[in-house]
């Protein structure tokens, strides 16, 4: 893994290279093992590394191939790097390094975009043609790695991680009202182009920009997730269904295997990273270290999942570490991970994530790990509800769906914010636009659609990448294989949700995990501490929205603040968030960022 940043100059004049240095510097969490800058007239490019495929200096980036006239800088994994390697060898191509990122440029001189549907990985790039003076940003299927950018008449810059574009000046950091009304309504999913300030957007997963040297802009989407199934699908037996999620399963845990380091799970106990740790066993993997973290409970609400765990670790003899995190040390940490957010990230989970990353660096590089098995496989309560609706229409869908998920109402909005945040129902209007786009017929295939490809996207794995990249440790989801999401969205939603979800992604599992695991009640990764919020918790929120900053912004109505300071615990999300907490998180990242 590692982080990119850069400047593409529209009027003629040199690339700012200091901004892009102190952009590449500031990102240097993401990549401790290096860094380099290229810069060609009007364009200049940065990159950190974190060296995980060919240590060597041979793939130092930007990694440029003068014989080609191309030059890249990546970030994320081409897992299939070997066969396509051989493959363009034999048409010609000669290697100088033994990583992926040589075989991007060479498979983009062969096939030209195209390359795109051959990569097996996660990746965020841009590639860059000397001559011709394009420039190409791409990336990959399910968004695992991110890429930002702001954009204006003179300039376009991009980078890993939205902070990073504040570096330079001229970044319009007002806040986005559409991108509010998400965050405070979509359970903090702000989905791309938006982000959470008005001049700085992300790329969507699956899509391509093409860069003109006059500014124009081409983008395209590469890649779409279709739940479209033949009659053969909905013929096939839920036993075919089961076997061939296991083998699919077995082929993707395989390829993030392929690393010059050794890989790690994390393992929290549930189902999703004890059938990795069971298919990593099973695959051969010796002294496999895996890795669990547990906070305080509060008012009897567990915070750590340890019995699970340990029994997974016992049953497979992996090299087991576990961490108890202490209240104090929880608070203490927040400021930290918040600082490590790219985007305001509500999941109380994200402080878990950092502080697990943290220690998992010390010991581990790479690691595999379990996210995206839930809206994949249909794991969560509210597919159950989708799938009984009578009227498999967009509307009525998106009605639906947004009573079982939405944080807030959009009159609730009303009462929290200040009028001039709030006008339109954006957040319906997505949900409704989403669901009319053709590729999926029902209402539940609807939801499991715009879960894997949007709320995923942009909450589970956008936490991931930015806890685990803050220590350099790169984190692998072979739930988000793409073949793999291809055959689950073929397989009729009946064999998904059934007894309580994941029903057939749990069958399967019978063959390699204990059956202990797969019929627990399903866990999450618990941090009571901030759903709860007291004592010094519930200071540090206070702190956050009383304060000058807070009130001179004038987001929110403060007696809507104060009503829910009163009873923080009657101010709970239909997803059992804390709103109080929503609200103070926000506050929190932008004064972090100095917003």
């Amino acid at each position: 893994m590692c982080g990119l940043a850069g400047e593409l100059r529209f009027d003629g004049g040199f690339a700012d290279v200091r901004t892009v240095i102190d952009m590449t510097e500031s990102q240097s969490r993401r990549g401790p093992d290096g860094e380099g800058v290229f810069s060609l007239g009007g364009r200049c490019f940065g990159h950190r590394r974190l060296s995980v495929m060919d240590l060597s200096l041979r793939a130092h980036q930007p990694f440029v191939d003068n014989a080609l006239g191309l030059g890249i800088v990546f970030n994320g994994a081409i897992y299939n790097h070997h066969e396509l390697r051989r493959e363009l060898a034999a048409k010609g191509h000669a290697f100088s390094s033994t990583g992926d990122t040589e075989v991007i440029l060479k498979a983009w001189k062969e096939w030209g975009p195209r390359c795109l549907h051959r990569f097996h990985g996660m990746f965020a790039f841009a590639l860059w043609e000397r001559d011709s003076g394009i420039t190409h940003l791409a990336r990959d299927r399910l968004g695992i790695k991110p890429l930002y950018y702001t954009a204006d008449a003179k300039r376009l810059r991009f980078a890993s991680a939205l902070p990073a574009l504040l570096v330079g000046e001229g970044v319009d950091t007002q806040l986005d009202p559409q991108a509010l009304h998400h965050y405070l309504s979509f359970h903090a999913v702000v989905p791309a182009p938006l982000t959470i300030l008005r001049g700085v957007r992300k790329l969507a997963p699956g899509s391509l920009v093409t860069v003109y040297p006059d500014g124009r802009l081409e983008q395209a989407r590469w890649w779409t997730l279709s739940f479209q199934r033949s009659a053969e699908d909905e013929r096939r037996s839920f036993d075919d269904w089961k076997a061939q999620v296991l083998d699919a399963l077995r082929v993707s845990v395989k390829r993030r295997l392929v690393s010059d380091l050794p890989v790690g799970v994390l393992l929290s106990g549930g189902l999703d990273s004890s059938l990795i740790t069971g298919l990593l066993t099973e695959a051969g993997t010796s002294d496999l270290r895996t890795y669990s973290i547990g906070f305080e409970a509060v008012d009897e609400e567990a915070g750590d999942e340890f019995h699970y765990s340990d029994l997974v670790a016992r049953h497979y003899g992996t090299v087991h570490q576990k961490m108890q995190i202490p209240g104090d040390l929880l608070l203490q940490t927040l400021p930290e991970a918040i600082g490590a957010m790219a985007e305001p990230m509500v999941s109380h989970d994200a402080v878990a994530f950092y502080l697990l990353s943290q220690a998992v660096s010390r010991h581990s590089r790479v690691v595999q790990s379990g996210q995206g098995a839930d809206e994949v496989f249909g794991g969560y309560h509210w597919y159950p509800p989708m799938a009984a609706i009578d009227d498999p229409g967009p509307a009525a869908a998106a009605a639906a769906y947004r009573r079982v998920f939405f944080d807030r109402s959009h009159e609730e909005m009303r009462e929290l914010l200040m009028p001039h945040w709030v006008s339109e129902d954006w957040s319906s209007q997505l949900v409704q636009a989403h669901f009319a786009e053709p590729g999926a017929d029902s209402a539940i295939d609807r939801a499991l659609r715009i879960d894997t490809t949007v709320m995923l996207v942009d909450d589970p794995v956008k936490r991931v990448d930015n806890m685990t990249m803050a220590f350099g440790l790169e984190a692998r989801v072979p739930f988000l294989d793409h073949e793999l999401v291809e055959l689950a969205a073929r397989i009729p939603a009946r064999h998904k949700i059934a007894e309580g979800g994941k029903h057939v992604l749990k069958e399967a599992a019978r063959q390699v995990i204990p059956a202990e695991v797969i019929d627990r009640p399903k866990g999450y990764f618990p941090v009571p501490a901030l759903k709860y919020l007291r004592g010094d918790f519930l200071g540090y929120v206070r702190d956050i929205l009383g304060s000058q900053a807070a009130r001179d912004r004038g987001i929110f109505r403060r007696e809507a603040i104060d009503r829910m300071f009163d009873q923080p615990d009657s101010h709970i999300t239909p997803l059992r968030g804390s709103k109080l907490w929503q609200a103070a998180l926000l506050e929190a990242w932008l004064q972090t960022h100095r917003i």
